[in-house]
């Protein structure tokens, strides 16, 4: 009897020994399954922070990529050994949308290594997701922005250039016509030369005597000279004598000799000069 009840102890405290190793194994196991968690929770912790910080620095750099008027046309300041800016504004708007095409690609290959790490880092957090995605939405608003300014300048370099050519078209005709305003038109001859021609014709007068030269109105261009009274003031007169038979105003030329036998004629008011567009010299 005794036997039997010492076997029983010994086989009470086998079982028992083997119950507390089995719950001793289990609680060291839980032990380090907690001590696990919670490193990874710290790990997961300090991704996450680190995530929020490189969000915010990725969402800074997005907020200084402005877009207004006076962002595309402010220039960052260079240092001396930098290549200078482009001569035209055309260049220059263009050289600053593509500044910040630059900067907005370097942002999103930001923004692309963060996510590659968060997945790697098997972080799976709602709100994180929600804030990557965001990123890559301005990101895109942005890229939208640059494709709509290039298109922008596109358009205004052909509106320009079409305008230059408006411009200088309009310039060549008020050359034109200034210089058509200015030309006038001049003939030079004796007496029998001028009506043998049909400038001037003689009228008035008694018995053939006492008549005057006045000019015909009938004017042969094409055998007259021309001259352009914005380059040149003065008309050289191969004779000793001569006379203006045209009623250009007498006070804006004045006849003067120019050596021997010759006088010429300087124009000293052009504008009223060339109100009367054929010039007729009489000379003797």
């Amino acid at each position: 009897m005794r036997k039997t009840g010492v076997v029983l102890l010994i086989l009470v405290a086998l079982g028992l020994l083997a119950a507390t190793y089995v719950y001793y194994s289990k609680y060291r196991k839980s032990a380090a399954d907690f001590a696990q968690a919670t490193t990874e929770e710290e790990q997961t912790r300090l991704q996450y922070g680190q995530a929020i910080n490189e969000i915010a620095t990725i969402q800074d750099s997005l907020n200084a990529i402005a877009f207004g008027e006076e962002a595309v046309q402010m220039l960052p300041a260079r240092g001396p050994n930098e290549m200078q800016l482009p001569p035209t504004r055309r260049d220059q708007v263009l050289a600053r949308i593509s500044m910040l095409k630059t900067g907005l690609e370097r942002t999103k290959a930001r923004i692309q290594d963060l996510d590659d790490r968060v997945k790697r880092s098997k972080v799976r957090i709602a709100g994180l997701e929600r804030m990557l995605a965001g990123l890559k939405s301005t990101v895109a608003e942005k890229e939208q922005v640059i494709s709509q300014l290039t298109t922008q300048v596109d358009t205004l370099e052909t509106r320009v250039t079409g305008l230059s050519a408006e411009v200088e078209d309009t310039q060549r005709e008020l050359t034109d016509r200034q210089h058509e305003l200015a030309t006038i038109f001049y003939t030079i001859g004796t007496k029998k030369e001028l009506i043998q021609s049909g400038t001037v014709v003689s009228q008035g007068g008694v018995l053939g005597l006492g008549k005057t030269l006045k000019p015909s109105g009938h004017f042969n261009e094409s055998a007259f000279n021309t001259l352009d009274t914005d380059q040149e003031n003065v008309i050289q007169i191969p004779s000793k004598k001569a006379q203006v038979l045209s009623p250009q105003p007498v006070t804006s030329y004045m006849l003067a000799p120019a050596g021997e036998n010759r006088v010429e004629l300087r124009i000293l008011d052009p504008k009223e000069f060339r109100k009367v567009k054929h010039l007729v010299i009489l000379t003797t």
